[in-house]
């Protein structure tokens, strides 16, 4: 008995000496506070975050596609096998703190040499049916063998925890990849219909031009007019045949970008590009800001990897303790094989224990607890960036939008009187009260302000899917 507590005795003095060899280390809490809301005027808890795409996006064609892709993007693909690697660790790591139960069997042999201790002794044994002791003496074993280590100071558990916390945040970084995904096809989608608009009034306006051109020659015929006239015509419609081309190319490689998303080869994307003008962006309820920590997929994988960081410290502050480790055993073993599952006389069990703890040169496990302790730090950091940078994209997109609603009713306005004034130009060089280049500089003027209207119905609907991404909204 005393033996016994003398044992206890050394091995709490063993723990206090690890304890007192702890380095002192300072964690780092996260700043979570944000503003009350985005606008002072906006106060509303509603968010468009949680409608679910398949609800946002009406446009069958954009609906398609962002099925297709959610199923075959390769990248997403590839993220859910490393979404499978985090949980086979968590797996892994459960087993780690369960005993470990193995068969085992094994031959052998030796021979020992007659003049010593072991070999006078052999020559002067018999076996139980009277034979000498065999000069080559085997060794055949077989039976079940187990170690476990006693997980006391939740190192095992802990690290099984980290794993599980790991694998939540992978799978939230599963979702802000396909948010990002949703946002990318749908401002592609939309890019496309955009670029076909523009196509649309490029071609107009070459009509428009070569009307014009046709007119010049009969002012020509009549002297009413110069050749310089026609040339200049020419050249117009030339050069804005030219930028047909240039307008296709980018189609093309459009179409080729939302292929590459849908991860499959180039192939024609069915659009529905009419009506592109007539679309009214959607009115998205923002929110409050706070509402971000739930419905952002990136601050939510921040928020997991930063809890996995706190957790690694206690399971790197468990190595400076000492472990307790059991190895038991229990089968059979004899010399000769036909002795060998004899019971009870070639049964064999053993148990043993033991407790080890680091002593000297624990550099090795101060330096990896130190950097728990830095990750943590950095982990604390990068959440609070990814929440000034969720809370910046909203606030962006909603000035961008309420901007952009001004400009294009300004655009608008500016558009229609310049294509009113290239019939009023048209009468009045027909009438030689206006130069031909008055003529041109209307129209050139509103084939570039019809470009830019489009443009900028363009990025009006773009500003609707980023605000819709920058919310939280997309994965579900």
């Amino acid at each position: 008995m005393t033996k016994m507590f003398h044992i206890v005795l050394l091995g709490v003095m063993g723990i206090i000496l690890q304890a007192c060899g702890i380095p002192e280390l300072t964690q780092k809490n996260a700043d979570t506070h944000l503003p009350d809301s985005f606008k002072s005027a906006l106060s509303d808890q509603t968010n468009s975050a949680k409608v679910k795409w398949k609800e946002f996006f009406e446009d069958p064609h954009l609906s398609s596609l962002i099925d297709t892709a959610v199923a075959n993007n390769k990248e997403v693909n590839m993220m859910m096998q490393r979404i499978s690697v985090a949980e086979n660790e968590i797996q892994a790591r459960k087993g780690a703190y369960l005993p470990f139960v193995n068969f085992g069997t094994g031959a052998g042999g030796d021979k020992t040499a007659m003049y010593t201790r072991n070999g006078a002794v052999e020559n002067s044994l018999q076996l139980p049916n009277g034979q000498a002791f065999p000069t080559m003496l085997g060794d055949y074993q077989f039976g079940l063998f187990s170690t476990w280590e006693i997980d006391i100071w939740k190192k095992l558990r802990n690290a099984k925890q980290v794993a599980v916390l790991e694998y939540m945040a992978s799978t939230e970084g599963k979702n802000f990849l396909i948010t990002n995904l949703v946002a990318e096809v749908a401002r592609s989608y939309y890019e496309l219909i955009a670029l076909d608009n523009q196509l649309e009034n490029l071609n107009q306006n070459i009509s428009i031009q070569q009307n014009g051109l046709e007119m010049v020659k009969q002012l020509l015929l009549f002297a009413r007019t110069t050749t310089l006239a026609v040339k200049r015509y020419e050249a117009e419609v030339a050069k804005n045949q030219s930028r047909k081309f240039e307008i296709l190319q980018q189609i093309t490689v459009t179409e080729n970008r939302i292929n590459y998303l849908l991860g499959r080869t180039p192939q024609p994307i069915q659009r529905a590009t009419s009506g592109f003008m007539d679309i009214k962006p959607k009115v998205i309820q923002a929110g409050i800001p706070s509402q971000l920590l739930q419905n952002r997929p990136d601050i939510r994988k921040a928020e997991l990897e930063l809890s996995a960081a706190k957790l690694n410290i206690d399971v790197a502050r468990a190595n400076f303790y000492p472990s307790l480790g059991i190895k038991a055993g229990v089968g059979f073993e004899s010399f000769a094989l036909k002795y060998l599952i004899n019971t009870p006389e070639s049964l064999a069990a053993s148990i043993a224990g033991d407790l080890v703890a680091p002593l000297v040169n624990k550099n090795a496990i101060i330096a990896e607890y130190k950097n728990s302790n830095v990750k943590q730090i950095q982990a604390a950091y990068e959440y609070e960036q990814s929440i000034i940078n969720a809370y910046a994209e909203v606030a962006n997109q909603l000035s961008n939008i309420d901007n952009l609603d001004k400009n294009y009713g300004l655009k608008r306005k500016q558009v229609d009187t310049l294509v009113q004034s290239i019939d009023v130009a048209n009468q009045l060089f027909k009438s030689a009260r206006a130069d031909y280049l008055e003529v041109l500089l209307t129209q050139r003027d509103a084939l570039e302000a019809k470009r830019e209207l489009i443009e900028t119905k363009q990025k009006q609907v773009i500003a609707m899917v980023d605000l819709y991404k920058s919310l939280g909204g997309g994965w579900q």
